[in-house]
């Protein structure tokens, strides 16, 4: 069977595009909130982690800080890590190579990879540099058009795409929602968010949310 052929190929292609479109969404959401085109592909070329980019955007362009910004991306990027710890002993890459896979260790990486288990650690390794090349090509490419029609829209905010980061954030959390316990986090949060941003500045209340995500999966996994 050829590559192009082999179920991880395939299992790699689909993912890639489907994430990777919704590039176009970051793309017209940093724009609207203030980021230039420049700026915008910058963060997908060099954060590339969907969750804590569309944090970023969302803080600063409430008026939150760069440190606000960075602290609330860092902690939403956690996860990245602890997949790197995971991933080290199937990919087992050193120097440069190492500091690529982290780049590109994400959850779609990580995921598509433990899928193919059945298949070896081959197809795992596969799975993984396919997937993460893949989503990073096409999320980068889409970011840059989503950028650019926003950009040629002129006001952003006049087309609603002022929406477009907590629209964002609702599409990420809502298929991971996967019992009671985890849909009464999600709203924990959600009113947590809502009746803290009055009061606090811009930022923390999301700062917050993730602090209370981080205690919940700890206390899960006592």
């Amino acid at each position: 069977m050829s590559r192009v052929a082999s179920p991880t190929f395939r299992d790699s292609l689909s993912v890639s595009l489907t994430v990777g479109a919704y590039g176009v969404a970051f793309g017209a959401a940093a724009v609207a909130n203030g980021f230039s085109v420049l700026q915008s592909c910058l963060l997908s070329l060099l954060t590339f982690s969907g969750a804590s980019q569309f944090a970023v955007i969302g803080v600063i362009g409430a008026g939150g800080g760069a440190i606000s910004g960075i602290t609330t991306a860092s902690l939403l990027g956690i996860r990245n890590g602890l997949y790197g710890v995971l991933m080290a002993p199937i990919l087992k890459v050193r120097g440069l190579k190492r500091v690529v896979a982290a780049h590109i260790t994400i959850d779609e990486s990580t995921g598509v990879s433990l899928s193919q288990e059945s298949r070896g650690e081959s197809a795992m390794r596969e799975g993984f540099w396919l997937t993460g090349f893949g989503v990073f090509i096409f999320w980068n490419l889409f970011t840059l058009a989503g950028a650019l029609g926003a950009k040629a829209m002129g006001n952003p905010s006049a087309w609603g795409l002022d929406a477009a980061v907590p629209a964002a954030f609702l599409g990420l959390v809502w298929p991971r929602l996967k019992n009671t316990t985890d849909k009464f986090l999600a709203l924990t949060a959600a009113v947590f968010a809502i009746v803290t941003t009055p009061y606090l500045p811009a930022g923390l209340p999301i700062i917050g949310t993730a602090v209370i995500a981080i205690i919940a999966g700890v206390r899960k996994a006592k």
